[in-house]
């Protein structure tokens, strides 16, 4: 005889669910998140059972309390390298962005470095040449960091480019985000690791771990060599970047740093290094002596979830509500915090000149949808919305007054603020932002300017469905 019949298990199931479901939505609310996305949260665990507890599992819960990447081993780490190599020991900041300078400091010893000369590409074929040229040059080390490594011609030349450095006798260490990279095949790494190439992927997805470690991906883009020069932006390692796409060029920002701010980079890497590897980088070779290379200032801001405070979205609400003429911002999607979007359509209120230029056509849909809701706000506070139309635009670039440059890896959206490991650039220099307003006006040849009267014309069932994305927009 059955004990259980089908029907009996179908209400154990159920009632297991609601049970299940019901402590997940509980542990959702005690976390003390952004109550929107508490409430985003718990409206997909219960409008779609089951498929919402599947991705809450994989994406919601909140890993930063079980320490994947210890708080307090970042801040040890980071002050331990200060304190060996006398980085604290920065140079006089600028009257007007004093506060500024101060508070990325707070927040996260971010020294600012004088005696920098930056050097801009707006293309990956530049860029990819410059880069080449230096891993040439490579005598010492070379740290090489990305979001997406592909396995295409161009990641091949780069990955046969530092086989031959790494027989020379060049330490090389490749980190690489697991998630960001999954194109690429196993093989293409074993190689380099075959050659003689340290190669960690960042937070490797394995089950049972996988919930653990998907939500947080390690966004940056970093090179050294031989701690002398540097790189950093928006470009990663593929095609797309020199061959462009269907609907025209990838258009992106990078730029190479020489000068003292190289150890900022250099820091970052070693610290991502040890929270990958386990192995600290104490040798003096890593952060040589350096010569002053030009005039800008500048700092290094790194943010993570494992941070107490948002040190990016922070310094970038700072420099926002203290611009006095312009503020110039290309981002490849817009997804803001209330705050930081009150910041922006305050400025523009105030009289600065804010104008904000994004893709007409994302490589992400949803992101797009949502990144639309915010257009109206953004245009009734007088804000001037560009759409780029030569292809996609993922450049991430700001540039404030012609005394401000903030550039790196993190887009203006939840997840950079919140849940990727990211990098950017505060420059305090004329020369350097007067570069980066020159490359936002080129570009604005390529856009059209969005008209308050012809935006407001689109069908209610559009507006209607940007509306239904943005609620879920912190979970994007």
């Amino acid at each position: 005889m059955l004990l259980f019949t089908t029907n009996n298990l179908f209400d154990i199931f159920k009632l297991l669910y609601i049970i299940t479901a019901i402590g997940v939505v509980i542990v959702v609310i005690s976390e003390n998140r952004n109550p929107l996305k508490t409430i985003s949260w718990v409206m997909i665990l219960l409008l779609l059972p089951l498929v919402g507890l599947i991705i809450y599992w994989f994406f919601g819960e909140d890993h930063r309390k079980k320490r994947l990447i210890s708080r307090k081993m970042y801040k040890k780490l980071k002050n331990r390298i200060a304190e060996r190599y006398d980085m604290l020991e920065t140079a006089h900041p600028p009257a007007e962005y004093k506060n500024l300078v101060n508070l990325l400091n707070k927040l996260k010893t971010s020294p600012l470095y004088g005696g920098n000369k930056i050097t801009f590409y707006s293309d990956g074929t530049s860029k990819f040449q410059a880069l080449f040229e230096e891993l040439e040059k490579a005598k010492s080390h070379i740290h090489f960091q990305y979001y997406i490594f592909m396995d295409d011609e161009i990641g091949h030349k780069v990955r046969d480019l530092l086989i031959r450095k790494a027989k020379e006798g060049v330490e090389v260490r490749v980190l690489y985000d697991d998630v960001g990279s999954w194109k690429a095949k196993n093989r293409f790494y074993k190689e380099m690791e075959n050659e003689g190439i340290q190669v960690d992927a960042f937070l490797k997805v394995r089950f049972p771990l996988l919930t653990s470690r998907v939500n947080y991906r390690n966004h940056r883009k970093v090179v050294i060599v031989d701690g002398k020069v540097g790189f950093m932006g928006g470009m990663n390692v593929a095609d797309r970047y020199i061959n462009g796409i269907k609907d025209g060029v990838w258009r992106d920002s990078h730029f190479k740093v020489e000068g003292k701010a190289v150890h900022g980079l250099q820091t970052s890497f070693v610290t991502d290094w040890y929270a990958s590897r386990s192995e600290f980088l104490s040798a003096n070779k890593y952060f040589p002596a350096l010569e002053a290379k030009g005039d800008s200032l500048m700092q290094i801001a790194t943010s993570g979830p494992t941070g107490e405070f948002k040190e990016i979205l922070q310094g970038i609400f700072h420099a926002i509500t203290n611009a006095k003429e312009y503020v110039y911002i290309q981002t490849p999607y817009f997804i803001p915090s209330d705050i930081l979007l009150l910041a922006i359509q305050s400025a523009a209120m105030s009289g600065v000149d804010v104008r904000i230029m994004i893709p007409e056509k994302s490589d992400t849909t949803f992101v797009q949808i949502a990144t639309w809701s915010y257009i109206k706000d953004l245009l009734n506070a007088k804000v001037k919305v560009h759409l780029y139309t030569k292809g996609f635009l993922h450049s991430k670039l700001m540039v404030i007054d012609d005394n401000l440059v903030i550039s790196g890896s993190a887009n203006m959206d939840v997840r950079s603020f919140e849940h990727n490991f990211e990098i950017d650039a505060f420059i305090y220099s004329k020369e350097t932002a007067l570069q980066a307003k020159e490359i936002f006006y080129k570009d604005l040849l390529d856009t059209k300017l969005i008209d308050i009267l012809e935006w407001e014309k689109r069908s209610r069932s559009k507006r209607f469905f940007e509306s239904v994305m943005r609620m879920f927009t912190p979970l994007l």
